[in-house]
C-alpha cells in the first residue's frame, strides 16, 4: 500500500476518514487552553481537517501552520475559516517542510506514517523545533487488528524513537480521550535537547 498524495486525496474524496473526530481533541484542546503565548509559531503535521488550528486561530494564535499532503482537508480547514492565513496552510511532504516552531502538536500523524518511518519523524521533528520547542500530542497505545492506517504502538516503543532527541517530560494515558479511545491514548510532552 502507497501512503502517497493520491490514497490521503481518495480518504477525503471518498469520505473514509474514520479518525476524524469533527472537532478539538479534548487532550489537546486542554493543552491549548493553557498556553499563554498567542504569538507562538505552532505546526500541525499532517494535519487533515485541523480542528486543532482552527480552534487555535479562533482564540488568537498567529502563528499556526498546517501541513498536508492532500489538499482536500486543506480546503475545508479554509471553507471553515476563510480568515485563516492561506500562506499557513501547506500542501507537502512533512519530511521535506524546512522551517522552526516553538511547538508542535500531534494529532494522527504519527499513526497514519508508515511504521518504518517512525525514526525519521523523530529526527525531523527535533530538526523542525527550536532549541527548548516542544512536541505535544497524542500517540496510540494499543495494537490494531487490522493493518494500518493507522499503526498502533506502545509506551515501550515511541521512548526507542525519541529518547535520544527530547526529555520525555509527560508520557501517561491520556484521561480525557473520547470514549472510543478511552485508554488507548497516551498524552506526551516532549522537549528537544
Amino acid at each position: 500500500m502507497r501512503l502517497d498524495k493520491e490514497y490521503w486525496s481518495s480518504r477525503y474524496q471518498n469520505y473514509t476518514t474514520g479518525w476524524d473526530l469533527g472537532k478539538v481533541s479534548p487532550p489537546l484542546k486542554a493543552y491549548i487552553d493553557q498556553l499563554e503565548n498567542k504569538n507562538l509559531k505552532i505546526l500541525i503535521p499532517g494535519g487533515g481537517n485541523s480542528y486543532e488550528a482552527e480552534y487555535l486561530h479562533l482564540q488568537g494564535f498567529k502563528n499556526v501552520y498546517v501541513i498536508d499532503l492532500a489538499l482536500e482537508p486543506l480546503h475545508n480547514l479554509l471553507q471553515r475559516n476563510p480568515t485563516f492565513p492561506k500562506s499557513h496552510l501547506i500542501q507537502g511532504d512533512f519530511f521535506e517542510l524546512q522551517n522552526n516552531f516553538g511547538l508542535i502538536l500531534e494529532q494522527t500523524f504519527f499513526c497514519a506514517l508508515p511504521p518504518n518511518r517512525r525514526g525519521d519523524y523523530a529526527i525531523k521533528m527535533a530538526e523542525l523545533l527550536e532549541s527548548q520547542g516542544k512536541l505535544c500530542g497524542l500517540l496510540f497505545d494499543t495494537e490494531f487488528e487490522k493493518e494500518g492506517p493507522p499503526f498502533g504502538g506502545s509506551k515501550l516503543e515511541y521512548l526507542t524513537y525519541f529518547s535520544p532527541f527530547f526529555k520525555i517530560k509527560i508520557l501517561a494515558s491520556s484521561y480525557n480521550s473520547i470514549a472510543p479511545r478511552k485508554g488507548k491514548e497516551l498524552f506526551f510532552i516532549f522537549i528537544k535537547n
